[in-house]
């Protein structure tokens, strides 16, 4: 089964070379484009797609209020988002991911990396692209946290201490896998045991609570 995916992004040639990318994937299909926020979230919510991929700024509706209308916390069945942007100090990061998105890349991330966000997203995991993580380390340590971050259900373990500060760091579960000498499924439990400790709905949350709670150093 191929993952369906909805492209929006004002600027045509942008576009154009985000479906061309795509549709190139064998099991990726584009099932349609927006040129700006209140088209996509319409088209979204009729076409329900496996993922939408949205550009940060558009015209009318941007990409974050574009997220969280689809996506937000107070969505009953999100759908899957990955924001894409140009710009590499992009202070729209945190917001975006507050939206509700899973997975926020650059621009130049490539084919591979592109392809890779979209079946994290349709898989229900997430995925930041590792040069991301320092300007979300930026942000906070510029504005930190809206609220204090919430307490863990119960307390981490040592292991899940470490497989955070890695998820943290933009690490897939393989690389986890190979860094702790670990299978995947026994990471993939402990990714588990940490969004039901914290309440986290995917990976993306994980990361930004050990952010709020200085896990990870800038």
């Amino acid at each position: 089964m191929s993952i369906r995916v909805i492209v929006a992004d004002d600027q045509e040639i942008a576009r154009t070379g985000l479906v061309m990318i795509l549709d190139a994937q064998p099991d990726i299909e584009v099932v349609g484009e927006a040129a700006d926020g209140r088209r996509a979230v319409e088209l979204a919510r009729r076409l329900r797609p496996d993922v939408c991929l949205f550009d940060i700024r558009m015209p009318g509706l941007d990409g974050i209020e574009a997220t969280r209308s689809l996506a937000g916390p107070a969505v009953d069945d999100p759908l899957a988002v990955v924001v894409i942007t140009t710009f590499d100090l992009d202070e729209y990061v945190y917001a975006a991911l507050r939206a509700g998105a899973r997975g926020f890349l650059l621009k130049n991330a490539g084919a591979a990396m592109l392809s890779q966000a979209i079946h994290a997203a349709a898989n229900g995991d997430a995925l930041i692209a590792p040069s991301i993580t320092a300007r979300l380390l930026g942000t906070f340590a510029r504005t930190g946290p809206a609220s204090p971050p919430a307490q863990p259900i119960e307390v981490l373990t040592d292991r899940e201490e470490q497989i955070l500060a890695t998820v943290a760091r933009g690490r897939t579960n393989n690389e986890i896998a190979d860094e702790f000498h670990i299978s995947l499924s026994t990471v993939k439990s402990h990714i588990a045991s940490l969004m039901a400790k914290l309440g986290a709905r995917n990976r993306v949350e994980i990361a930004m609570w050990a952010y709020e709670t200085n896990r990870v150093k800038h």
